[in-house]
Parts: structure tokens; C-alpha cells; sequence
């Protein structure tokens, strides 16, 4: 039985882990209002949050919600920044228990991971497969609505099995059940969701790849891969997942999950991967596509500035250049002349 992990409460609530976490929270949306009234008054302000976690008074604060709709339409449920401090001064202390039980590949909101060493991976794989077998098949599946289906208990009871430190434990209840809910779902804005959402699924990675002995398997939060020879093999493990998860995690796989050839392009992590190249995804091509178009379009009535174009123009060329994608960039780039052009 793996050692659990005790005694981190401590850690959690000294002073200098609050102050890390406050800067780490900080970063990057110093000039927002809320962190500017925090940052005024900063050392009281983690006085007093010290003082509530060592008093057993703190409790979090209702999220705000806002929707988004690109990729796809959410519900983004974002804590308080004074709330969000206390999440990264737990996140600070209890991932690397959780990172060193994580399997390789597994991608999303990990240190050293992300969106580009999935998709190296995967195409590293994909030509150790196709040198093995010739004829390589792909099982893609994800979960249908993964954050507001995690179960709190469930959940609870993984976490348990790596931290065994009951305020700890307490702490991160709290924070996966607000105002004393006990049920399903956890809000996708939060630091403390993310390794929540990884702790949850690395069941099935561990199952998949130790128990069922898939080795060419990867996952991006709640989207994965497995590469096989046998087309019905992977149909018939599609099949068996959809009942384990549902039993195990009480998770439903998306309908849209299949079975294909990876001949035809793996779709993974926003890129089309084969063995001897990448392209962007189409999506994410048109998407871009329009977001350009209009933001060109308002720079030439004067309603957008050059440097909203320039920036959202270079982010989109940072996505591009891990593919080929010389014939997506000179199109977009006719598109923006033909605009101002009109």
C-alpha cells in the first residue's frame, strides 16, 4: 500500500507559502480591481486569511460565473481572489504528492506538459505503432460534461488515498464542496478543479495502461487516445469503458467517441497528427480565420486598436508554428489585405 502523505499543514498555512501563493495568484492580472484592492492592504489581507485557516473559519466565497463560448459554450465559475490564494497555497503544496503518481502521459495543466509535448508524444507513438503493426487504429473518446459530472465523494476518496493530513483533507472539502453542497461537479476556473480533474481520471489511466496493458495511450484532461492494430479489439474496449467508467466514476463517454484509422489524422490537443507531419486543426484555422477578419475590420473604422490585432495575430502564429502551416498563414494574411484593401 503507497505511503500517504501527513503532516502538511503546517506547510500549507506558514507565511512564506501564503506569500508565494499571493504572487502566483497575482501574476499575469496584477492590474485587475479586486487584485489591486488586495495588493494595497496585502499584508493584512494574508494576515487575516492566516489567521481564518488556523482559527477553522475560512470558507469560500460564492464564484462568479460568466459563459464562454469558444471552443464550445461553458460556464466559467471563477473563485475570488482571496479565494484563490488559499487555492494555490494547497495547490503548492499537495501536487507534487499527486505528480509523482500521475502517469507519463498524461498532459493537460502539469508542469513540463501541455498542449505541444501531447501532440510530440502522440506522433512519437504513432510511428512506433505503424513500424510495429503497419495498419494503426485509434480509439478516441472523452467525457461528456467531465467538470459538473466529477463526483465529490468519489473524489474525496482518491484524494485520501495520497494525503492523509485531515486538516488538509478539510481544506480541500471545503473548496470541492461550497457552502456545504455534496453532490457532482466542480467549477472549470478553479487552480484546485484542474489537479482535482487529473486526480479523478488517473484512475482510468492506471486501469487503461497497468491493468488492460495499452501502452500507447495518451490524455489531455478529459480527451484520449490508444493505438492498436485491431480495429474491433478497440471497439469492443470503446464498449467495456463506457460501462467501467460509469460504474467506477459514475462518468458517461461522449457519443461522438469512435474508433477510426489513424491514417485519416489523429485529431488530439487541438492538432491533426500523423507520422510525418501536423497541421492545425480546422476549428481552430476557422476560428482564427474569423477572429482576424473581424478585428481587421474594426481597425480599419477605427474601433480596434493596432495592437489588439498584432497581439491576437502573433498568439495565432505561436499556435502555427508546430505545424506545417505555410498555406493557413498566407490565406489569412490575403484575407486581412483584402479587407483593408476594401
Amino acid at each position: 500500500m503507497p505511503k500517504t502523505a501527513n503532516n502538511l499543514w503546517d506547510q500549507v498555512t506558514s507565511w512564506e507559502n501564503l506569500v508565494s501563493a499571493y504572487h502566483e495568484a497575482r501574476k499575469g492580472k496584477r492590474f485587475k480591481s479586486d487584485i489591486m484592492r488586495f495588493h494595497r492592504r496585502w499584508e493584512e489581507e494574508l494576515l487575516n486569511l492566516h489567521n481564518h485557516l488556523l482559527w477553522d473559519s475560512w470558507h469560500p466565497s460564492p464564484f462568479t460565473s460568466f459563459p464562454v463560448y469558444d471552443p464550445k459554450p461553458r460556464v466559467i465559475e471563477a473563485p475570488q481572489f482571496r479565494d484563490r490564494v488559499i487555492h494555490h497555497a494547497l495547490h503548492r503544496v499537495i501536487e507534487p504528492h499527486f505528480e509523482r503518481r500521475f502517469i507519463h502521459h498524461s498532459y493537460a495543466c502539469r508542469k513540463g506538459k501541455g498542449t505541444h509535448a501531447a501532440v510530440g508524444s502522440v506522433q512519437r507513438m504513432l510511428r512506433k505503432a505503424q513500424a510495429k503493426w503497419g495498419t494503426v487504429y485509434v480509439l478516441q473518446g472523452d467525457i461528456a460534461r467531465y467538470f459538473p459530472s466529477i463526483g465529490h465523494s468519489r473524489l474525496m476518496q482518491q484524494v485520501s488515498k495520497v494525503i492523509s493530513d485531515p486538516k488538509v483533507l478539510d481544506l480541500w472539502e471545503r473548496i470541492t464542496r461550497p457552502h456545504g453542497s455534496d453532490g457532482v461537479g466542480i467549477p472549470i476556473g478553479a487552480l484546485t478543479s484542474q489537479l482535482s480533474a487529473n486526480v479523478y481520471l488517473d484512475v482510468m489511466d492506471h486501469y487503461i495502461t497497468d491493468d488492460l496493458g495499452y501502452g500507447l495511450y495518451a490524455r489531455y484532461m478529459d480527451d484520449w487516445i490508444i493505438l492498436a492494430p485491431c480495429k474491433e479489439d478497440l471497439r469492443r474496449l470503446l464498449e467495456h469503458l463506457e460501462l467501467w467508467l460509469h460504474y467506477e466514476l459514475g462518468l458517461v463517454i461522449n457519443p461522438k467517441s469512435t474508433v477510426y484509422p489513424a491514417s485519416q489524422g489523429i485529431n488530439f490537443a487541438g492538432y491533426r497528427i500523423w507520422s510525418t507531419h501536423m497541421l492545425p486543426r480546422k476549428k481552430n484555422v476557422q476560428r482564427a480565420k474569423n477572429r482576424m477578419r473581424s478585428l481587421v475590420h474594426g481597425y480599419k473604422h477605427g474601433r480596434v486598436e493596432r495592437e489588439e490585432v498584432r497581439s491576437s495575430w502573433a498568439s495565432f502564429l505561436g499556435y502555427l508554428k508546430h505545424c506545417e502551416s505555410r498555406q493557413t498563414r498566407r490565406g489569412i494574411v490575403n484575407d486581412m489585405v483584402a479587407i483593408m484593401r476594401d
